[in-house]
């Protein structure tokens, strides 16, 4: 009786090595196949031929950036347009420039995606040469946020030969206006280079809209983001010029949290 017992597990030992070792490494090996087809390998750009652009896939939430160069837009055929689930959910607007500056398309624009529906910003693009002070008064005489609008936003590229200490302190000084005028954080928008050579570590409480191209599926940039200008060239029915596309950085709620109240 003894060795019959020893012949049977043996026989079930042998069993488990022929059937189910085997089974199990086909397991482990299409796991890992399907890891790498699936999660490495995911495709983080997909080519929207509606919009002309291949846009990041693992975002809800798309967006454009207008100014006097895309002529005059028909905010309705905007709001309207879709190619699968990606449609245009945000629009910023060019509102000012420098000391006394206002886009010739701002008003009409303004007032158009608002009719339209569309969540609309506006921005200021910042001289760094001049005072920061003054064109925030330039902006707060232009822009008038309503319920529903995104943050003012401080568009900021270039140093204009300023160092880097008077490019901080003026930033400073539009910003701190900006958010006590509007009561809301305003965003700072710029590139790679410029953020790492004149704001990196400096304004880290504000939130970013940051402009780089060319990555797979996120800016490389080590503090948070919520805005990235991805593609300077899509197409968009209602505007005849080539525009800016955009994506936020969260859900629908975490978009809604960051609107004016």
């Amino acid at each position: 009786m003894p060795s019959n017992i020893s012949w049977l597990a043996k026989k079930k030992r042998s069993l488990f090595s022929i059937v189910f070792i085997p089974a199990m490494l086909l397991a482990v090996v299409a796991a890992a196949v399907y890891y790498i087809a699936y999660v490495v390998n995911k495709p983080r750009f997909v080519r929207y031929a509606a919009f002309g652009i291949d846009i990041p896939v693992n975002y809800a939430i798309h967006g454009i950036d207008v100014s006097r160069y895309q002529f005059t837009i028909d905010w309705e055929a905007v709001k309207e347009m879709q190619d699968k689930q990606v449609k245009i959910g945000f629009a910023f607007i060019k509102a000012t420039e420098g000391l006394g500056r206002v886009d010739a398309s701002f008003r009409q624009n303004w007032f158009r995606a608002r009719q339209a529906k569309v969540p609309r910003g506006a921005y200021h693009f910042f001289i760094s040469s001049k005072s920061g002070k003054a064109q925030a008064e330039n902006f707060i005489s232009t822009v008038s946020l309503a319920k529903g609008d995104l943050p003012p936003v401080l568009d900021i590229e270039t140093a204009n030969g300023a160092s880097v200490a008077e490019v901080q302190q003026r930033v400073r000084d539009w910003l701190q206006m900006i958010e006590k005028y509007y009561k809301v954080k305003p965003i700072i928008y710029t590139n790679i280079d410029f953020y790492e050579n004149f704001l990196d570590g400096a304004f880290d409480q504000y939130p970013l809209w940051i402009a780089h191209y060319l990555v797979k599926d996120k800016p490389r940039i080590k503090r948070s983001w919520s805005f990235w200008q991805h593609n300077e060239a899509g197409r968009v029915n209602g505007i005849s010029a080539l525009v800016d596309f955009n994506v936020f950085n969260g859900d629908s709620a975490a978009f809604r949290k960051m609107l004016v109240r």
